[in-house]
């Protein structure tokens, strides 16, 4: 996959997707033959490959306690931003997600599509030049389907990031 790309790998239940995505993301170690993502080794290199990589996986860990804006801060620090920066990237990525005064709310009473939005926002929150996306419209409504693939557009063509996908099928 070439830098800039969006990539989709396409197949249905159980024909190896999400694992590979669990091994491109450094989450499983593979079992045989070797894996590069932005130059570095899986096996390797895994900090350095975690470094520039966003993941959001078909089954988002998301604490229902939490606000949006407590989980998108909390990930930005834990990527090392200070606190300012931290605010600075999360209003840049509430402009992207759009969803609006619920940033404040528990995640626990968010849609479908709002906490799938806000999954996304995580995995940009340290800008990396590649975005692994499971399955990223699994379950959601069509609208809200709509708005994930508006976001991946944006992404690609707007900021020129690298985008690898899984899915069932073909939706555009």
């Amino acid at each position: 996959v070439h830098p800039g790309e969006i990539y989709g790998f396409l197949g249905p239940n159980g024909a190896g997707k999400s694992t590979l995505v669990r091994v491109l993301c450094t989450l499983i170690t593979p079992t045989g033959g070797r894996a590069r993502v932005a130059g570095f080794d899986v096996a390797e290199d895994a900090d350095e490959v975690r470094l520039r990589i966003g993941v959001a996986l078909q089954d988002a860990a998301l604490d229902g306690k939490q606000s949006g804006r407590e989980f998108l801060l909390l990930q930005a620090r834990l990527y090392g931003m200070t606190w300012d920066e931290a605010r600075s990237r999360l209003d840049e990525l509430l402009a992207l997600i759009d969803i609006g005064d619920a940033i404040d709310r528990q995640i626990g009473t968010y849609s479908g599509g709002m906490a799938r939005r806000l999954d996304l926002a995580a995995a940009l929150v340290h800008r990396p030049q590649i975005l692994f996306l499971d399955e990223p419209t699994t379950g959601l409504d069509p609208a809200s389907r709509a708005k994930v693939w508006d976001e991946v557009r944006t992404l690609n063509e707007d900021m020129g990031m690298t985008i690898f996908l899984t899915t069932q099928y073909l939706e555009e």
